[in-house]
């Protein structure tokens, strides 16, 4: 894979994950192509080839409709996240989109100071280049434990 096509993809998966940890989750389903597609499951389910997940978005319109129930509707302790990022592995496919897959680690800190793992497993993506740009067109989120946390507001 070219290098500069690399090096482009690495940087969108890093701003990703700095939107959210930055509170800038309003930009969150501008990463996502229009009728992108946004999962968080398990491992276990995965395996298993169980469709179920904890969070499905399908678009940018539920996408935005997340964000404004998290903004305005829901009812949770304040908190932040700060996601650790393995290096992603690139695959051109076919298609001309690209598969990539890198671990993740996301830290949560509540607003009492208490610190804590609060997510780990790997990203499954396929991006699409839009006019030089990267775009995902569907994000796994696939968490190794199977044991969730209730107080998932925040994207993955």
């Amino acid at each position: 894979m070219d290098r500069d096509v690399r090096a482009n993809i690495e940087d969108f998966l890093a701003d990703y994950a700095h939107a959210i940890d930055d509170d800038e989750v309003e930009r969150w389903p501008e990463f996502f192509t229009e009728d992108g597609v946004y999962q968080i499951t398990t491992r276990e389910n995965l395996d298993a080839g169980l469709p179920l997940g904890i969070m499905l978005c399908e678009g940018r319109g539920m996408m935005a409709d997340r964000v404004e129930a998290l903004r305005s509707a829901n009812i949770y302790e304040a908190h932040t996240y700060c996601h650790l990022l393995g290096p992603a592995v690139l695959t051109k496919k076919d298609d001309g989109s690209i598969s990539a897959r890198s671990n993740f680690q996301v830290i949560r800190t509540m607003q009492d100071g208490r610190t804590e793992i609060f997510a780990v497993g790997k990203y499954l993506d396929t991006i699409d280049m839009h006019d030089g740009k990267p775009l995902l067109a569907d994000r796994r989120v696939v968490l190794e434990s199977r044991r969730v946390d209730i107080l998932m507001v925040y994207p993955l």
